[in-house]
């Protein structure tokens, strides 16, 4: 019974200097920083895309996409037709953005985004294709472009969805212009 107490006397000292060992490293790096300069918590964080439609042919939209602006890949929309749904691309604007899971959507089974509030449209997507039939009324994602076609969507959609993930996936912002 003596060598279990003894035993137990020993582990406990040691989980206690244990103990005071991290409390001491966590007072050493708040005070570490308190003394860092201090950053504007107003400060509004999210994800910046862009896109710069470039392009215009009787089929297709054709643009880069940028996040918080650098460069990212190619984009491609239906023609400019009075914004109607399923045929036409959007109007060039602003446009606030979400992630959408797979199980919110019938027709798309990997995350993608939903652009929102634009003007008499729903469900105006980020999704993969090449063509513009594919692209119903949405934007596709591609790492490469031709004449009415992009390239690698698959490849682009993916990288894009783990680029926003990686900056936070949340106050996803979308300005679209006209070149």
């Amino acid at each position: 019974m003596k060598k279990i107490n003894k035993w137990l006397v020993k582990l406990l000292q040691a989980l206690i200097n244990l103990l005071e060992k991290k409390e001491e490293e966590c007072i050493l790096k708040t005070q570490a920083e308190d003394k860092m300069p201090t950053t504007n918590h107003t400060e509004v964080k999210g994800v910046n895309l862009l896109i710069i439609r470039d392009t215009f042919t009787e089929n297709s939209t054709i643009g880069k996409l940028y996040i918080n602006g650098e460069e990212f890949c190619n984009t491609l929309e239906l023609p400019w037709k009075g914004n109607q749904r399923s045929v036409s691309c959007i109007p060039a604007g602003q446009y606030k953005v979400r992630l959408r899971l797979a199980r919110e959507s019938a027709t798309r089974d990997y995350l993608h985004l939903l652009v929102q509030d634009v003007f008499n449209r729903s469900y105006i997507l980020f999704h993969r294709g090449n063509k513009p039939e594919h692209a119903r009324g949405c934007i596709l994602v591609g790492q490469t472009r031709q004449h009415d076609f992009v390239g690698n969507s698959t490849l682009a959609m993916d990288l894009l969805m783990k680029e926003i993930i990686n900056l936070g996936g949340e106050n996803i912002n979308l300005i679209i212009k006209n070149n």
